[in-house]
């Protein structure tokens, strides 16, 4: 049966308990103190999993959350507010931002990393299928960038994802109606795309939030503004620890 939303797993409203997100807190507080001083990723997060006995969906949160007090720096400062974005052109990391929104308006958890980025936890590897919220987080996208004052989109999706093809035209085809100035591309690796790029990014990935020279954070307005009910687990909520 084709999945109809991008909502919660089954197993979330207890892995995301009240009890489980003081655990989860303090598990991405431990993960970001080993990343601050210089521990390896992969066994930095066994180790913080095996201590509190998170479960692997757990332990995919704690490390989207997660990152170095020298990550988290670079980050802030390359973040552009609201007011700078106006006149710009945005280049957007597409499968990231279409999914998590999808996720929000679905009542999917949606995390907040320690860095102010949203993440989700849907997994969508080979095949991408549209769902019911696809059409609707579209036209949030839109309007917002509209509002923003951001004069140009230009998409990016993976080729080597299924249907791919399908979601471009898709993109395509609504922005046409609505007379949204955007473009879309398939890329192998849009990663690697869009660090290259002069234009702004919109991503909540942790390596190309590390590599771009300027990036915006669209979901935080989105989700802010304009999604009701976010099923929001704020767990990214950690100090900056001297080393």
């Amino acid at each position: 049966m084709q999945q109809r939303h991008r909502g919660e797993h089954p197993e979330d409203a207890k892995l995301f308990s009240e009890k489980w997100i003081i655990i989860l807190r303090q598990a991405v507080n431990d993960l970001s103190w080993l990343l601050s001083n210089g521990y390896p990723d992969t066994a930095s997060l066994q180790l913080v999993g095996n201590r509190f006995r998170l479960t692997e969906r757990q332990m995919n949160a704690v490390m989207r959350c997660s990152c170095s007090n020298t990550a988290w720096q670079n980050r802030q400062e390359r973040v552009l507010q609201i007011n700078e974005v106006i006149g710009e052109t945005v280049a957007i990391d597409g499968y990231n931002l279409l999914i998590t929104l999808e996720s929000a308006l679905s009542g999917g958890v949606v995390l907040l990393g320690r860095d102010g980025a949203y993440r989700d936890l849907a997994s969508v590897h080979r095949t991408y299928r549209h769902v019911e919220e696809t059409l609707p987080a579209l036209q949030l996208i839109g309007d917002a960038l509209q509002t923003l004052g951001i004069v140009r989109a230009n998409w990016y999706f993976d080729s080597p994802v299924s249907n791919s093809g399908r979601l471009k035209a898709m993109v395509l085809n609504m922005a046409e109606q609505q007379e949204w100035n955007w473009t879309a591309e398939l890329v192998f690796n849009p990663d690697t795309t869009l660090v290259e790029l002069s234009e702004v990014v919109v991503s909540s990935d942790s390596w190309i939030l590390d590599k771009s020279p300027r990036w915006f954070n669209l979901l935080d307005y989105l989700i802010k503004n304009k999604v009701e009910a976010v099923n929001l687990k704020e767990i990214g909520i950690a100090p900056f620890f001297e080393k």
